[in-house]
């Protein structure tokens, strides 16, 4: 293994991120206030408690993988993206790196962004509800896995994306609405019966919830399917990555 290789692309990923600390750190973070003020205090006061816990607590999970799964998604996609678009991708894949080593570089320093901008929305919803965490280890875990995992999901997209435009299609057009119908602002249990099976077949529901349950002790779905599908999610998206530069598409062609 390669860690000088490792370190210099994750270095390099991480400092983009600091100079761009506008549009990367505190835009999410804004909106997810805005968030809470129409939802959690305009719409929750009006709203009775779900599952026992106020609505405004009940959506801090969702609010966080709502921005988590996206931006983990953006950051993976537009860092892999952009040595393609100006010609670089070329002088790392000559280099002797291998495609585990750049994939742990650009999807560690993606994660690695995420988490950042999940812990500082946790800390910032403290200042609109009383939260309290019931599984702060495993609300850790769910929220590593996910960053990880729409980390490597955002990594594929960029290697995909043939323009800026392609680049956006995915996260905007299918990961923001699976994660808007995924249970982020209410309970699965809320749907009528028929909508709450179509609803199972959203893989974003599991990971919600079982986030949620971190935090409540309660879940729409068992805790062991929803790390199933977090790992089966994972291995595909690792899976697809080994094939892509196995086969050279989308990179050498």
């Amino acid at each position: 293994m390669n860690y000088q290789a490792i370190r210099s692309i994750y270095t390099f990923e991480m400092a983009r991120f600091f100079r761009t600390l506008m549009q990367s750190f505190i835009s999410p973070v804004i909106s997810t206030v805005l968030y809470f003020v129409v939802f959690g205090t305009a719409i929750g006061s009006r709203m009775e408690s779900v599952d026992g816990i106020g609505y405004g607590e009940f959506i801090v999970p969702g609010l966080i993988m709502l921005s988590v799964m996206t931006q983990a998604t953006s950051n993976a996609s537009f860092g892999i993206y952009f040595p393609k678009f100006i010609g670089t991708i070329y002088e790392l894949l000559s280099a002797p790196v291998s495609f585990l080593e750049i994939t742990v570089g650009y999807v560690g320093a993606a994660a690695t962004k995420a988490m950042f901008i999940g812990i500082i929305i946790l800390a910032t919803s403290f200042l609109f509800v009383d939260l309290t965490i019931q599984h702060p280890f495993a609300m850790i875990a769910f929220l590593t896995l996910t960053c990880l995992s729409f980390s490597l999901l955002g990594f594929i997209i960029g290697i995909w994306a043939g323009n800026f435009e392609q680049l956006q299609l995915i996260p905007l057009l299918i990961i923001t609405p699976l994660v808007f119908l995924g249970g982020s602002f209410y309970s699965v249990t809320m749907l009528p019966p028929i909508w709450q099976t179509i609803t199972m077949f959203n893989p974003v529901v599991y990971l919600i919830s079982g986030f949620r349950w971190s935090f409540f002790g309660t879940a729409d779905v068992p805790i062991g399917l929803s790390l199933m599908a977090i790992a089966l999610f994972t291995a595909v998206c690792l899976g697809i990555i080994a094939w892509i530069f196995k086969t050279g598409w989308r990179i050498r062609q």
